[in-house]
């Protein structure tokens, strides 16, 4: 009994400090994406925002706090880590020296790896299984998403999201600054794999290796045309299971101007904002009967 008011006192003094650090993590990653691409940069992109229309202020604002219950719950796994980590239960270390500079920046590599394998399948279940459906419908009603989405997760979301750095830390030795690296990577991808307006350059999904990395519009078709594109940061899993949406390479020609793009193909995307709006309006009715239907008869 001793040893369990032991650790609730821990817990009680780290939360806190890591759920700042947390909270940080994604004020200043959504906060400087939205700042740099939908105010400063906004005209400059203009020709690559992939959606015809924006986001209403009612959506940001419930991102914002359902990505405030995320935070809170990726604080209280962190912190179990960092307990456990004290008490042998975790593989974090602090001496860089007990492995080296190379496998620190391999296990980092390892762990983004293994994370967007994690996600695939995770995201794939939710699709197809009722139950995890109904807790991912939060994040899809996002339809049109923004950088404020990255975190916008049902409770039951960002725990299953959060189990995943555990799990790992548990097999793999990670250095802290490892996993601060890791966090603060999939912060700022998740934030721009929402943002709405195609980063990447023309050509890139195209490419035998850079096309291996997820351009913005992968995920942004995700939302769009759930269930495909399960990917978080690679196009693998979806190329080797035949998820990835068939547009997904010449929509990427589209949100990259000047690149002689078919007319045809541009015709058939001028009308989409209209048809944006009609998909988020029904979204809800989606929600109910579920997705995983579609996948099952894919």
């Amino acid at each position: 009994m001793t040893q369990f008011a032991s650790i609730v006192d821990e817990f009680r003094q780290i939360w806190p400090y890591i759920f700042a650090g947390d909270l940080a993590r994604y004020l200043i990653g959504a906060g400087s994406v939205f700042l740099l691409i939908w105010v400063l940069f906004r005209s400059r992109l203009a020709a690559r925002k992939i959606r015809g229309i924006t986001p209403p202020a009612g959506q940001i604002w419930r991102e914002i706090g359902y990505s405030l219950v995320t935070v809170c719950i990726f604080a209280t796994v962190g912190t179990s880590i960092g307990i456990g980590s004290m008490h042998g239960l975790f593989r974090v270390y602090t001496d860089i020296s007990l492995y080296g500079w190379p496998y620190l920046v391999g296990s980092v590599v390892a762990m983004i790896v293994v994370q967007d394998a994690y996600f695939y399948w995770v995201h794939r279940l939710m699709h197809r299984v009722p139950l995890l459906w109904k807790v991912h419908a939060t994040h899809h009603r996002s339809h049109n998403p923004t950088p404020w989405t990255a975190y916008a997760f049902d409770p039951g979301e960002a725990l299953i999201h959060a189990l995943f750095m555990p799990m790992f830390v548990a097999v793999v030795p990670m250095h802290v600054g490892g996993l601060f690296a890791f966090t603060a990577h999939m912060m700022l991808r998740n934030a721009i794999g929402h943002c709405g307006y195609e980063l990447f350059p023309k050509g890139w999904a195209d490419r035998p290796i850079l096309g291996l990395v997820t351009m913005v519009t992968h995920h942004d078709m995700h939302h769009e045309h759930a269930p495909r594109n399960f990917g978080l940061y690679f196009t693998w899993w979806d190329r080797l299971m035949g998820t990835e949406h068939p547009e997904y390479r010449a929509r990427t020609k589209l949100m990259t101007p000047d690149n002689g793009m078919p007319d045809s193909l541009k015709g058939a995307y001028a009308s989409q904002a209209g048809a944006e709006s009609r998909a988020g309006e029904s979204l809800e009715v989606i929600a109910l009967s579920g997705w995983g239907a579609n996948e099952e008869g894919r």
